[in-house]
């Protein structure tokens, strides 16, 4: 890709993402959501390869389509009441319109199937973009229209979000599947408490963030790609493959460490809402996820030579290990305890 692309792909997704997060009428909201699409379908597909092309039509298909639903809703609502400000969702079929929207736009269960795919056929550094940055819109129209949505609806999805997120990345061997897997559970978890206290969903957005951001930045650069190179990995920077064990166990949610924090204040928020049997489903089935990071964690770590791969061993890493790695795992294993 010529760097004139690369560029104007990165200047449109962040002007996407801005004219979304910052406008108050659905149609600025929706053209933000539609640059941020376009702008990132050259990044998936940027390979050539027949799984990255498959992957940016089946990204283009979900979000279009999920753009459209939008759409719809915002125009049955302004029908209704004469509103077209995104903060004055009231009709009722609008706003479980705009909840399957916003649900298939950040890939939510039961809309979650196109995730791990596209995210497997995309580079790390776009794959690490689709966890992250584009996740932004929505969650910004999720926290704006809050108090519209239905709590039965969102509930629901929350608790299938972190069942399907945890039980299907057990059998996973790619990284990049289990990240995927592991962002739909998150994304689950942050549904639960949304309407409640949006402003500690927006913490939980924050601390995945961060966690996920370190995992994707240290798996580009060992180059791991799948658990038999992270099983080998440890011999081009063992000081980075310990510290991603950390990391891992953070974005587990195992305490002292910063990922137990949004998990912690958000089960303490549900049984003060008299959420007690959410916040217990959703705890029990986290535990899913935690084998699959256990797992990760004992490749990445704990399995030392001699092992039966037939990988050729490097004592070097391919890419400088860069500072910004080095401030993010600082950041997502001792920012709670600190």
């Amino acid at each position: 890709m010529s760097p004139h692309t690369s560029l104007i792909s990165t200047l449109s997704l962040f002007l996407g993402t801005t004219l979304t997060i910052s406008s108050n009428h659905w149609i600025t909201a929706w053209m933000g959501l539609e640059i941020n699409t376009l702008a990132i379908i050259p990044l998936i597909s940027k390979s050539h390869h027949p799984r990255a092309i498959e992957a940016s039509i089946k990204y283009f298909l979900t979000q279009a389509a999920a753009s459209t639903i939008i759409l719809f809703s915002s125009t049955i609502n302004a029908w209704s009441t004469g509103q077209w400000d995104i903060t004055q969702l009231t009709h009722p079929t609008a706003c479980s319109l705009l909840t399957s929207a916003i649900a298939m736009k950040l890939g939510l269960a039961p809309f979650h199937f196109w995730f791990p795919e596209v995210l497997q056929g995309s580079p790390l550094t776009t794959a690490l973009l689709l966890s992250t940055v584009m996740k932004f819109p929505p969650i910004a129209i999720f926290l704006l229209t809050s108090n519209s949505l239905n709590p039965t609806l969102l509930t629901t999805m929350a608790i299938m979000s972190v069942a399907l997120g945890g039980w299907m990345g057990l059998n996973q061997t790619q990284m990049r599947k289990i990240l995927a897997f592991s962002s739909i559970a998150h994304l689950g978890w942050m549904t639960s408490i949304i309407i409640f206290n949006p402003k500690l969903a927006l913490l939980t957005f924050y601390m995945y963030i961060l966690i996920t951001t370190t995992i994707f930045l240290s798996v580009n650069t060992t180059n791991s790609l799948s658990l038999s190179t992270v099983m080998t990995s440890w011999t081009k920077t063992p000081p980075l493959n310990a510290a991603l064990m950390l990391a891992l166990l953070s974005l587990a949610g195992l305490p002292p460490l910063s990922g137990f924090l949004p998990k912690w204040l958000i089960i303490q928020e549900l049984t003060k809402q008299e959420m007690a049997a959410t916040a217990t489903i959703i705890a029990l089935l986290s535990l899913l996820s935690l084998f699959f990071y256990l797992r990760l964690t004992y490749y990445s770590t704990i399995t030392m030579s001699p092992n039966a791969t037939n990988h050729m061993k490097l004592w070097r890493p391919s890419k400088p290990m860069a500072p910004a790695i080095a401030i993010l795992m600082t950041l997502s294993s001792t920012l709670l305890p600190l």
